[in-house]
């Protein structure tokens, strides 16, 4: 799935090409923090975390190799509810949801279209292919701890993210965009199992889809926002 660098990418991405007002977007920094709650409990990137959730509940998803979230359900249990008033943490969240399903949609179409069965060797090509995908992106924005996003955390719907780990969740996102800055690519080197065109494909249909959500629950034109 991809890592946080990618998460921060298209995050960026969003809020450079449309700007948070056309995308509905309030507090950046909340929404910038929201693209990385779904993993927080999981227990990989974050450590200490005070309390441990699975996958398939964080992301809701089957158990499956490579497992598929399912954004639109998040949306109908925790966006739509909010009507127009939906909490910038929350339209971050749904976006990682799709982000992850996107990417992991096409490295399963992929790794079945060349004949690769699923294994430790394919697990190791595909997240080694990742990091280096995501090294080749710029990214810069930090998250900051701030009372309005510690709220924001706590309220969030699915369950709450108490302060302690919104404090190391910060810590870890923005050590990843410190070590994207110091360690970036500036192409991709020759990668073990993908290929440029599957992350090109991949990158584009999930910047598509969060757009067009966000700008749909915003109520705003994309063809007369995007910049």
């Amino acid at each position: 799935m991809p890592s946080w660098n990618i998460h921060t990418a298209h995050a960026e991405k969003l809020l450079a090409e449309y700007g948070a007002e056309a995308l509905g977007i309030r507090d950046e920094n909340a929404f910038l923090f929201g693209n990385y709650v779904p993993d927080i409990y999981v227990g990989y990137l974050v450590q200490p975390i005070s309390v441990w959730i699975d996958y398939k509940a964080t992301h809701l998803a089957t158990k499956a190799y490579i497992p598929l979230p399912n954004y639109e359900r998040f949306h109908r249990r925790y966006v739509e509810p909010y009507g127009n008033d939906v909490p910038d943490i929350v339209l971050g969240a749904w976006c990682h949801l799709v982000c992850d399903n996107v990417y992991n949609a096409h490295t399963r179409a992929y790794i079945k279209r060349i004949h690769v069965k699923p294994g430790e060797i394919t697990r190791e090509g595909k997240q080694a292919d990742f990091a280096a995908f995501g090294h080749t992106l710029d990214i810069s924005r930090h998250v900051e701890v701030t009372p309005e996003l510690i709220a924001q955390a706590a309220a969030f719907p699915q369950y709450a993210v108490a302060e302690e780990d919104v404090v190391a969740a910060v810590a870890a996102a923005n050590g990843y965009v410190d070590d994207n800055i110091a360690n970036h690519l500036d192409a991709l080197p020759p990668l073990r199992l993908l290929t440029p065109e599957f992350f090109s494909a991949a990158f584009d249909e999930a910047h598509r889809t969060c757009a067009e959500g966000l700008l749909a629950l915003a109520g705003t034109d994309a063809g007369e926002e995007s910049r």
